[in-house]
C-alpha cells in the first residue's frame, strides 16, 4: 500500500526554508528545486533491491552489491516539474525522461491534458513522477493513470510541498503509489493554491507570469 513520506532531513528542511523566501531569485530557486528533488529521490530509491557482485579493486577482490538491473523513468509534469528532472538525473544518469503535459482549468481546477511522451519501453521502467506542487491532486492523480494505462506497474510521486487534500485523494484514487514530500502545508485557497507553499513554482523558476 502507497502512503505519504514526509522526508524531514535537516538538508532539505533548510533548503526548502530558502525555496519559500519570495526574495529567492530564479537562479537559486531552480538550484534548491534540483537539490531538493535529488535528495527526495535518494529516499524513494530506498526499496531498489540488490544483487550480489565482485569487483575487482586495485588490492584485491570486493563483494560488493548493485541494483538488479532495472531500469528507471523520471516523468515531469510540464511545466513546472521540469526543473525537478535534473536532480533525478543527477542520482540516477541511467533513467530515460518522459514528459506530461497538463494544466489545471482555472474555473474547475480539473486537468486538462494537452501532451503525453513517455520512453517506448516505459513499462519495464520504475517511473518517479515529477510534479513540485501537488495542490488539488487532480493533476497528480490524472499523471498517474496516464502512467498505469501505459503499463507502468512501479509509481512514485516526488513533490516538494503537497497539501493534505491532494494526498488524501491521490492516495484513494492509486493505494498503491507512493508519495514523497519535503513538506505538508495546511491546506488550499479559494484558488486552490496551496497556503502557505511556495507562490507559482512554474513562474519562479522560469521568470514568467
Amino acid at each position: 500500500m502507497g502512503k505519504l513520506h514526509i522526508i524531514d532531513h535537516p538538508l532539505i528542511q533548510s533548503k526548502l526554508a530558502v525555496l519559500r523566501d519570495e526574495k529567492t531569485d530564479g537562479s537559486e530557486f531552480r538550484e534548491l528545486v534540483s537539490e531538493i528533488t535529488m535528495l527526495l529521490c535518494y529516499e524513494a530509491a530506498k526499496y531498489v533491491p540488490l544483487v550480489d557482485a565482485e569487483v575487482k579493486t586495485p588490492l584485491g577482490i570486493s563483494a560488493c552489491k548493485v541494483i538488479d538491473g532495472r531500469k528507471f523513468a523520471a516523468i515531469p509534469i510540464l511545466r513546472a516539474g521540469l526543473g525537478m528532472s535534473d536532480g533525478v538525473l543527477r542520482l540516477i544518469p541511467s533513467a530515460s525522461v518522459g514528459h506530461i503535459g497538463l494544466y489545471r482549468d482555472p474555473e474547475t481546477l480539473l486537468p486538462v491534458e494537452y501532451f503525453c511522451k513517455l520512453p517506448g519501453d516505459i513499462e519495464d521502467c520504475d517511473a518517479f513522477l515529477l510534479d513540485p506542487m501537488l495542490a488539488t491532486g487532480g493533476t497528480g492523480s490524472a499523471a498517474v493513470r496516464f502512467l498505469k494505462d501505459r503499463g507502468v506497474k512501479k509509481i512514485s510521486l516526488l513533490c516538494l510541498v503537497c497539501s493534505p487534500e491532494a494526498v488524501n485523494k491521490l492516495l484513494i484514487e492509486h493505494p498503491d503509489v507512493d508519495v514523497y514530500a519535503a513538506a505538508q502545508d495546511r491546506g488550499l485557497n479559494s484558488d486552490g493554491y496551496i497556503i502557505p507553499g511556495l507562490g507559482d513554482v512554474g513562474d519562479r523558476m522560469f521568470g514568467t507570469k
